[in-house]
């Protein structure tokens, strides 16, 4: 998970974008699987499987990771799962650690992603993570996650490939 979200903070081509949310799709459909079961999982892999595959089809073309300038947003995803494991292992307790880690790791550097570009192709891809992750947000609490929440998640991310790119426009 947290490989799949630094390659979207470090990343600006669709290669290294789509890299990164299926990165991130496969860690989370395994933390579904075992949290949620079969369908939950499906329906996350599904989702991230479309956002991958549109990103790769759509954006700014090749890898483009790590590249000029691009220094603080890897020191920010060093720093991000550091801070986030020591918050999923030491400071919290319970048998969803990795979930907890996964989740912090996923959510921050996507949220700092979003904030930090104006590239349009980083902003999707980024959001499309935040919506895979904040379906899984349920079963850390929940005692019997539903497949509802990985569902809609799955809809959210594979919806957001289809939405127009447009860079602003100041005047």
């Amino acid at each position: 998970m947290w490989l799949g979200a630094s390659l979207v903070v470090v990343g600006d081509g669709r290669r290294g974008l789509a890299a990164g949310i299926a990165l991130s799709t496969l860690g989370l459909a395994v933390l579904a699987f075992v949290t949620a079961g079969a369908v939950a999982a499906a329906a996350i892999a599904a989702g991230g499987a479309i956002a991958a595959t549109r990103r790769s089809l759509i954006g700014p073309g090749g890898w483009e990771i790590l590249a000029p300038g691009s220094t603080p947003r890897l020191v920010l995803c060093v720093a991000t799962a550091l801070v986030a494991f020591w918050i999923a292992d030491a400071v919290t307790t319970g048998p969803v650690a990795s979930l907890r880690f996964g989740l912090i790791t996923g959510i921050a550097l996507s949220a700092a992603r979003v904030l930090s570009t104006a590239e349009p192709a980083a902003q999707l891809s980024a959001v499309a993570i935040v919506a895979l992750c904040a379906a899984s947000v349920g079963a850390i609490g929940s005692t019997e996650p539903g497949v509802w929440p990985y569902v809609v998640g799955g809809l959210v991310a594979a919806l957001l490939g289809w939405l127009p790119m447009r860079s602003p426009i100041a005047a």
